[in-house]
């Protein structure tokens, strides 16, 4: 199982954004496998635009993953999407981890890109659609335009598509469109019920079984004074996770209980697990998941 950090959550001591850079280059030189990014225009607190994060890191390492968990595609135009996307596999070298969801919160966002939150399901579902060809290079007809074609060029790889959601909607098109299934918070026993529908949506659809990642809230130095266990539960709660669920699946304790869990994970088919720090300065968080990541 590869094991990758989320970027927005990584805080400085005094608070600031993270320096992508400087994070992409310690991970990398930690063994962790990726490092991941949430996509929103606008958010609770500051956050950076998610392909120029992914770009920084990407232009500083060698072997480091990068991914988004996850893109919204249907906030932007998707030619345009199609070209970020392109230009970062070049910039990569073929190392994005294309994590797609359709999104939602905050409504504010979305009437800023000028795009109804209601159309998100079928924008996305077009966007996924159509970005194969776009990426190939060929001609192809935009969603929801009069015949209007375009060519991209240079050509990239598509990158592994995961999508996200836990949604009976977010199986199915994760059967449809994805090469991987990516929920967060999720337990065990969701993962188990979740891959069986897959496999058979899959079966239905005449596709391959997607595979299954997971991304994972954590409190990595809760130990050493940053938050606690029962804190990022409450937390999880603003995000609509019952405290029981929450309780489940977040992962707390020292390097060797993190360990445990991120075991049990692989043992239930987790082929790529993205941990999202919270708390703590970001250097300590990266240092501590790498202890656990080396003791599997």
């Amino acid at each position: 199982m590869k094991v990758g950090i989320g970027h927005t959550t990584l805080a400085t001591a005094d608070g600031a954004i993270a320096d992508p850079v400087e994070v992409a280059r310690h991970a990398e030189e930690l063994g962790l496998d990726s490092l991941w990014c949430s996509d929103h225009l606008m958010w609770g607190t500051p956050i950076l635009e998610s392909a120029l994060t992914l770009a920084a890191a990407a232009a500083v390492t060698r072997r480091l993953e990068v991914g988004f968990a996850v893109l919204q595609p249907a906030l932007r135009p998707v030619a345009w999407l199609a070209k970020q996307i392109s230009t970062l596999q070049t910039i990569s070298g073929g190392r994005v981890q294309l994590g797609v969801g359709i999104g939602g919160m905050p409504e504010e966002e979305w009437a800023a890109a000028g795009v109804s939150v209601r159309e998100r399901a079928s924008r996305t579902d077009d966007a996924l659609r159509v970005l194969p060809a776009l990426l190939r290079g060929e001609l192809v007809e935009l969603p929801g335009t009069s015949g209007t074609e375009v060519t991209l060029s240079p050509a990239a790889p598509m990158p592994k598509v995961w999508v996200g959601g836990a949604s009976p909607a977010a199986l199915r098109r994760t059967a449809r469109f994805g090469d991987a299934w990516l929920p967060a918070v999720a337990t065990l026993e969701q993962l188990r019920a979740g891959r069986e529908v897959l496999r058979e949506e899959a079966e239905a659809a005449g596709r391959p079984a997607p595979g299954i990642g997971v991304s994972v809230f954590a409190t990595l130095d809760a130990h050493l004074g940053g938050m606690s266990h029962e804190a990022l539960v409450d937390m999880c709660g603003g995000f609509g996770y019952p405290r029981e669920h929450a309780d489940a699946a977040v992962v707390s304790g020292k390097p060797e209980q993190v360990a445990e869990r991120l075991a049990a994970l692989a043992e239930e088919g987790v082929e790529h697990a993205v941990v999202v720090p919270f708390g703590g300065e970001w250097r300590r968080q990266c240092d501590l998941l790498a202890e656990a990541n080396a003791l599997l």
